[in-house]
């Protein structure tokens, strides 16, 4: 990989609800280079195409299903056969305890009728457009949780293995990248599952930074928060952490997330952010929420 990697996060989700078969075909037609799942499996062991363990921020299920809530009030995936998910209506993100979705200038919830869809039916859907538009789009997926996959007896990391290998991804050359945030699930995958995949270890906490010696013992990438590159800003120039230099020292490839053109925070504009982290930083890729956006800079 030398040039600068596009994946879509979700899909197209800065247009259409996230992880929707919808939001994956605008993904497509946008010229991404990956289009992101993160998996998550039913009680039947399929693994589902959706962002989080929980339903009840992205569908109906609550109004569907009331009296299947756990303890804490919250609708787990892995307590739905495959049939009873697909029963759902997926919808914009919103907050379950007050309805209100997050990113407010998004498609309007509760407005379609989108479904949830296996992690199957998403590369057979993707591999069909690849050989229909003659393009070669990877996918990205990302194992959910394994330890909360584990504690219910469940081997969420061999099934999502064999589902890739019975799609042909079994190596760096198959155009997949398998990310995990949990690093002794990501090192298991390679040293004891000896998986040949292209793999890169997601940083969420500051500390994890200095584990980059660590990780490039087993992965090929680091996915950190993009934060954790952005150092501070000096006469309207930004410094950069050195997590991108050292990355790049070890041989790995740095994809950051997420890139959201209606979350700015210390950006005045999406092509400043592009620019500082794509261009001035150097990462290798970045995840966004705004494929479109991204495809258009790097052209330019």
């Amino acid at each position: 990989m030398n040039k600068k990697v596009v994946i879509a996060h979700r899909g197209a989700s800065g247009y259409l609800p996230e992880h929707t078969m919808e939001s994956k075909a605008m993904a497509f037609a946008m010229n991404v280079d990956f289009i992101e799942q993160d998996l998550v499996l039913s009680k039947d062991d399929v693994p589902i195409v959706i962002h989080d363990i929980y339903l009840d921020d992205v569908t109906d299920i609550a109004t569907k299903y009331t009296n299947r809530k756990r303890e804490d009030g919250r609708y787990y995936v892995v307590d739905f056969t495959f049939e009873e998910l697909k029963t759902l209506q997926v919808t914009e993100r919103f907050n379950p305890k007050t309805g209100k979705q997050y990113f407010s200038s998004r498609f309007a919830k509760g407005i379609g009728d989108f479904k949830i869809h296996s992690f199957a039916e998403e590369i057979a859907f993707i591999q069909g457009l690849n050989q229909s538009t003659g393009k070669n789009i990877g996918i990205y997926p990302e194992i959910k949780e394994p330890k909360f996959h584990k504690n219910e007896g469940k081997k969420i990391t061999e099934i999502v293995l064999k589902t890739l290998a019975d799609y042909s991804y079994t190596s760096k050359e198959d155009n997949c990248i398998l990310q995990c945030f949990d690093a002794k699930e990501l090192k298991r995958i390679r040293k004891e599952l000896k998986s040949e995949l292209f793999l890169v270890q997601l940083i969420e906490f500051e500390e994890e930074t200095k584990n980059l010696k660590h990780f490039a013992t087993y992965a090929d990438g680091i996915g950190p928060w993009y934060k954790q590159i952005l150092d501070k800003k000096i006469a309207g120039k930004w410094e950069f952490t050195s997590l991108v230099t050292e990355a790049h020292k070890l041989g790995l490839q740095v994809h950051p997330y997420t890139f959201r053109a209606d979350k700015l925070d210390e950006f005045t504009s999406f092509d400043e952010l592009m620019q500082t982290l794509l261009i001035e930083a150097n990462i290798d890729g970045a995840f966004t929420d705004f494929p479109d956006l991204m495809v258009d800079f790097l052209n330019k």
